[in-house]
């Protein structure tokens, strides 16, 4: 009977101290635990620090870039809008020089056409003077008279219709050559960063 005792209170024993043990175990375990989760928060918010701070580091960047851009486009537009300015007064210059080019050029043609109309009656008038006393009949002379009036007139068209297709030539083609020039030079982009 007493070694029962003594074996049932060994048996106790072992099931107390089993009993500590795992307590322990469990206590260092929970420890562990906690400092694991502690670590893990701290570690997470460690993370989300770092994420805003790149956030926002990359919204100024993104910011300062479309500052830089906007600059450039502005700068960009400001020239673009200069050129166009020169190259259309330049045009207008080129198209007004032009046009009192032509303006002279057909003043001097309708000058020679009244010149040459004027010699040319001068002469039909020349010729129908009569130096003697004619016995014709007075028909004939009109039909004459008919004649170098008709070929005065025709002389001053032909003249007149070559002074207007030179003030025409002379005012179409440099006008739409200069204003071909002035729209024809593209505006350079400026390239993107």
């Amino acid at each position: 009977m007493a070694e029962e005792k003594t074996l049932l209170n060994k048996i106790g024993d072992a099931v107390e101290a089993a009993k500590d043990k795992v307590q322990e175990v469990g206590a260092s375990i929970a420890k562990k635990t906690g400092e694991v989760a502690t670590d893990a928060k701290r570690e997470a918010g460690k993370a989300a620090t770092a994420v805003e701070r790149k956030a926002r580091s990359a919204k100024r960047t993104v910011e300062r870039k479309a500052r830089a851009a906007k600059a450039d486009t502005e700068k960009a537009l400001g020239k673009a809008k200069r050129t166009v300015t020169s190259k259309a007064r330049a045009a207008k210059a080129g198209t007004e020089k032009v046009l009192d080019k032509a303006e002279r050029a057909v003043k001097r043609k309708v000058k020679a056409a009244a010149t040459g109309a004027k010699k040319v009656a001068g002469k039909v008038e020349r010729a129908m003077a009569p130096k003697k006393p004619m016995k014709r009949k007075s028909s004939t002379a009109g039909t004459a008279l008919k004649k170098g009036v008709a070929a005065a007139k025709k002389a001053v068209k032909k003249t007149a219709k070559k002074a207007a297709t030179a003030a025409r030539k002379v005012t179409q083609a440099p006008a739409k050559k200069t204003a071909k020039k002035a729209t024809k030079k593209p505006v350079k982009r400026t390239g993107r960063k």
